[in-house]
């Protein structure tokens, strides 16, 4: 599951410098989506790059009063959102009462209306009716966005139970923490929250909670060394990315996709070379390196703007966008290990001081490296093809 943030910034949070500011902030903190009125869906593509989901009504749309408007063409209003949602002043948020039966509803039928955008289904969550109702929605939704009123987890429980998997769930919050709570219900949380929210810091703590709600924590282990041994040179992966990397850090890599060694960022000071934290001198052109995503890419295919998996050495997980990778002909080590089952597995590092890799005695240089130490990895028994994991016999040495 992708997680996703969406920040309320239609014309109940202010007015356009208000609800400006909210979708600045929101594009700075790298949100998904913004839910604007249809008439700010113009000026929302003016500011940046950023999904843009509009409420739409039955009722005439009109600009806003040119002295608050930014925009002078009337043709503003016909810029297209990329989901239209509907709930707002209609059934959705008890505004028109609810129908007795669900079908007739003015606020189903016009997401049953032809048209490229996505739909989506506005619900202010009153009673155990307004729960059976966002159950509808999501019969015809992409999107259901619901939003509590004194809210509770059951109402999100209950959903998440019934129409988790039927339609992207949006949980309206107001904060991080609550943003944290509607990601962890049942264990499986809603698929996004709407945070409404005028704090540039709470639209920030959002987003990184939606970011590490998506990451996966590793298992990693100690691997025997068996053999240490010079092999000459070979073409050699330095990858640049465009973080900071922190002092336990570092991405896994290796020849053999089932166990892929730890490496860390070239954090240290050294009488040699200035630290470079954004640096990983990952190995040769044909080792693999894990992904975000849970697979693998061959260092010599990465290139700017890729992404690539960082790791921590108790097995946390973040992203990073390759920035830059050099490759350079150096000589290489040839590092053999075996896992506590007995399988072997390999990978080239670069024979210089600089290389640093965590064993049980800490960190060490790969030049310092000896038969008999523990070096940390992360294996699974599981082949690899065109890096994605698969149930077949494959025989890597």
């Amino acid at each position: 599951m992708t997680r996703s943030v969406w920040v309320k910034a239609d014309d109940t949070v202010g007015d356009w410098d208000d609800r400006r500011a909210r979708i600045t902030a929101a594009l700075e903190a790298g949100a998904d989506w913004v839910l604007v009125d249809e008439h700010d869906v113009e000026r929302v593509r003016e500011l940046g790059d950023i999904g843009v989901a509009a409420f739409r009504t039955d009722g005439d749309l009109t600009l806003v009063d040119d002295a608050e408007s930014e925009v002078d063409d009337i043709d503003a209003v016909d810029a297209e959102p990329d989901a239209v949602v509907v709930g707002k002043d209609g059934e959705g948020d008890a505004t028109i009462d609810l129908p007795e039966d669900f079908s007739g509803s003015a606020d189903l039928s016009t997401l049953r209306r032809d048209g490229d955008q996505e739909r989506g289904a506005y619900v202010r969550i009153l009673g155990k009716e307004y729960e059976e109702f966002a159950e509808a929605a999501a019969d015809e939704a992409e999107h259901t966005i619901v939003v509590g009123e004194d809210w509770t987890i059951i109402p999100l429980e209950n959903l998440i139970a019934r129409i988790g998997e039927e339609t992207n769930l949006v949980a309206g919050v107001t904060s991080a923490e609550e943003a944290r709570t509607a990601f962890e219900t049942l264990e499986i949380g809603a698929d996004s929250v709407l945070l409404d929210s005028a704090d540039p810091d709470e639209i920030r703590k959002t987003v990184e909670v939606r970011d590490e709600a998506d990451r996966e924590t590793l298992e990693l282990e100690y691997a025997e060394v068996l053999d240490v041994e010079r092999v000459g040179s070979a073409d050699r992966v330095c990858v640049d990315t465009g973080s900071l990397l922190d002092h336990d850090e570092g991405m896994l890599v290796g020849s053999m996709a089932r166990g892929l060694v730890f490496v860390h960022a070239e954090t240290a000071e050294s009488p040699y070379v200035a630290s470079r934290p954004f640096r990983v001198n990952a190995g040769a052109v044909h080792a693999y390196v894990r992904t975000p995503d849970g697979g693998t890419k061959y260092l010599s295919e990465l290139q700017s703007g890729d992404e690539v998996q960082v790791v921590d050495t108790d097995g946390h997980t973040r992203e990073a966008i390759v920035g830059r990778v050099k490759i350079e002909k150096r000589p290489m080590f040839r590092v053999a290990l075996e896992t506590d089952d007995g399988d072997r597995v390999e990978t080239l590092l670069q024979n210089a001081e600089t290389i640093k890799v965590p064993t049980a005695d800490g960190r060490t240089a790969v030049t310092d490296l000896e038969a008999g130490d523990e070096l940390l990895l992360y294996y699974e028994d599981t082949a690899r093809h065109f890096g994605e994991a698969v149930e077949e016999s494959i025989i890597e040495k």
